[in-house]
């Protein structure tokens, strides 16, 4: 039997608050896997497993749990529906075959809806749709389906008929495919306009059976090409098992041989009480057994896999092996990131970025005498989630993150008190800006004393263009500059750029090393690391810098009252908008805003829409600050412009 045809590795996505977490939990139940319901506002959900979430009733990180479904194993991950949690979202796109979207039949599409919309797409994942919570006072099932066609996709298409909504006993009163001819000729106009053959044979008037409809469904859902939908009260388990069936029928089996070498992706990393440190772990492609050391193609080194555990409902259990299609929990792996790949990344899918974190926060401990806890604390959420980016300037004795938003910082108090024992606050974030030359400049750097060290060069920088990131290249000639030299030169440009001349990271600019010269006996490797920030400051101070300013692109609706007033609001946060339209009493606006300025706003924008208003933000890039703005960053480290004092700190040589 093909072991890949029968799994699904699905992800379930939401926006806040949707009803996610609880179909979750009603999967497992209806599918066996659990004999007793959680409840998430009782705080007793399978994949609630931290304090913080079983308190609030949110999910924060990311739980696997596993179905067993008429012979088809469902890998089903629950992720965070808070905007705030972005990069768990985001590292859970990558190692999934298909998704199952949840909607409120009530609020219907959200803000954070549409940026999940979006990112599913980027990454091709067919997806079936869940319109919930259709036993709510205000659930229009009809109206959320309208509205996804408007917002999301046209090529929806409802797969059951619902009576009742909005009632303590709402309905399904049919399903596809057994839904009679009526609801197959419409579902059929649905798939014509997905399907040109199709098209072509239904203008001809040409019979089409149901069940060749029905053929065509799966084909074209499992390729993302249309997106089915059903409807229910997840709590009162009212079409969970349509949900399952759909899961089963509609998204696409994993694929990949067991046979081709090992191609494996590390997507989340934990530090669990029981199990220690482990690597959740998606196999795309090969076999892998413990005790089998693997290549982490990510970092170039190699690791000895200790001991392989499967998910089986909500528990785990240890495996012998695990093969492509699967998903497990790896042990032994103690340099290995989330993100890294293990083996051969041409299997592996690209990730998709959601929200780039473009706030910093001070975290300030209440006890001073216990920052060494601290520092292991936040060591150890920084593994677990890379985007916090943890960084301690032991001159300052600060500790500082990264942060999407105000929830985060909330939240990280929690986790510090309840998994370390640790009571912290946070100061308000500070937004991080971005450096870019002003100018094309040269730099130069002769570092040939103390002896034995030479590595004499000249940079040549230019601005590149917005959003180019970095870019290098050589004219020197491998006889002056050893190609190995030259290599450690490429190796230390990322972190000589990540400080400029304001203390922030440099980008969008091109690097050409344009002369320079290496000893046949006094040069080494480490000669040219140490040198290359020297050059590249020299030539930055030459250039100049200016300062970026991280943007957000967004879409916003509320009530056609407030609209001249939320106009208002934009003028004030310097926000690029396109004509606003205004249609059935809503007031609706897109354009990019500078993050700073808005990082409040969505707050106040429900407070005075009574919370009918929508707002989705996605990060757009970086552009230049307004003339004569300036913000410093407290440099980290000693200044490769203060030069001796820099190669006395390199060489480790500074009392």
């Amino acid at each position: 039997m093909d072991h890949c045809g029968q799994i699904r590795n699905i992800g379930i996505f939401a926006h806040v608050d949707a009803g996610k977490t609880t179909l979750t939990e009603r999967l497992l139940f209806t599918g066996g896997a659990i004999r007793t319901l959680g409840s998430v506002d009782e705080g007793t959900a399978s994949t609630d497993g931290l304090d913080v979430e079983r308190e609030r009733g949110i999910s924060v990180r990311a739980a696997i749990v596993s179905i067993d479904w008429q012979g088809t194993t469902v890998n089903v991950v629950d992720t965070p529906g808070h905007v705030d949690f972005s990069a768990e979202v985001e590292r859970c796109l990558q190692p999934l075959d298909g998704a199952v979207l949840v909607l409120s039949a009530v609020e219907g599409v959200q803000a954070q809806t549409e940026v999940l919309w979006q990112a599913l797409r980027e990454r091709g994942l067919p997806t079936v749709l869940f319109i919930n919570k259709i036993d709510r006072m205000g659930a229009d099932p009809a109206r959320v389906v309208d509205d996804i066609g408007r917002l999301l996709s046209p090529q929806v298409l409802p797969l059951q008929i619902v009576a009742g909504a909005g009632t303590d006993s709402p309905a399904i009163l049919s399903t596809w495919p057994d839904s009679g001819p009526d609801f197959a000729e419409k579902l059929l106009e649905g798939l014509a306009d997905a399907d040109e053959t199709l098209l072509d044979r239904y203008l001809e008037g040409e019979e089409i059976s149901p069940v060749e409809v029905d053929e065509k469904l799966v084909l074209l859902a499992r390729k993302g090409a249309v997106f089915p939908v059903l409807f229910g009260a997840a709590l009162d388990g009212i079409g969970v098992e349509a949900v399952l069936e759909a899961i089963v029928r509609y998204l696409p089996a994993a694929s990949g041989s067991e046979k081709a070498p090992l191609s494996a992706l590390v997507y989340k990393v934990i530090h669990d009480p029981a199990f220690g440190r482990v690597c959740f772990t998606r196999f795309f492609q090969g076999r892998l057994v413990p005790r089998d050391v693997v290549h982490n193609a990510s970092q170039g080194t190699e690791e000895k896999v200790t001991l392989l555990r499967k998910v089986r409902g909500s528990r785990f259990d240890d495996a012998d092996y695990c093969v492509a299609g699967d998903m497990a929990l790896l042990s032994g792996l103690n340099g290995t990131r989330a993100g890294d790949i293990l083996g051969d990344p041409s299997a592996v899918p690209p990730p998709v970025r959601l929200l780039e974190p473009l706030f910093r926060a001070r975290v300030v401990p209440a006890e001073h005498d216990r920052l060494p806890a601290l520092l292991e604390a936040l060591r150890i959420l920084d593994e677990e989630d890379p985007f916090l980016d943890f960084r301690y300037d032991p001159e300052r004795k600060e500790l500082h993150v990264r942060i999407v938003g105000l929830m985060q910082t909330q939240i990280l108090e929690s986790l510090l008190q309840s998994r370390f024992g640790l009571t912290v606050s946070f100061e308000q974030p500070a937004t991080i800006y971005r450096e870019t030359p002003l100018a094309a400049a040269e730099g130069t750097v002769e570092y040939t004393l103390p002896k034995p060290c030479w590595a004499v060069m000249t940079f040549r920088i230019e601005p590149g263009e917005r959003g180019s990131g970095l870019s290098f290249r050589s004219e020197v000639s491998t006889d002056a500059i050893h190609v190995k030299y030259q290599r450690e030169v490429e190796r230390a440009l990322p972190a000589a750029l990540e400080q400029g001349l304001f203390g922030w990271q440099v980008t969008d600019l091109k690097v050409t090393l344009v002369g320079g010269e290496d000893h046949e006996i006094h040069s080494r490797p480490s000669d040219f690391l140490i040198a290359t920030p020297m050059g590249i400051m020299d030539a930055l101070e030459k250039a100049g810098t200016r300062l970026l300013e991280p943007m957000l692109s967004f879409s916003l609706t509320v009530p056609e009252e407030i609209g001249r007033r939320v106009l208002g609001d934009l003028v004030r946060m310097r926000a690029e908008i396109e004509s606003p339209v205004i249609s059935g009493g809503q007031f609706q606006v897109k354009g990019v805003v500078p993050a700073a300025d808005s990082m409040d706003y969505p707050v106040l924008l429900g407070t005075r829409s009574g919370g009918r208003a929508r707002m989705a933000t996605r990060f757009s890039g970086y552009r230049e600050c307004p003339e004569g703005f300036r913000a410093e960053t407290p440099r980290r480290g000693i200044d490769p412009r203060d030069r001796s004092k820099y190669i006395l700190a390199a060489r480790k040589a500074l009392g």
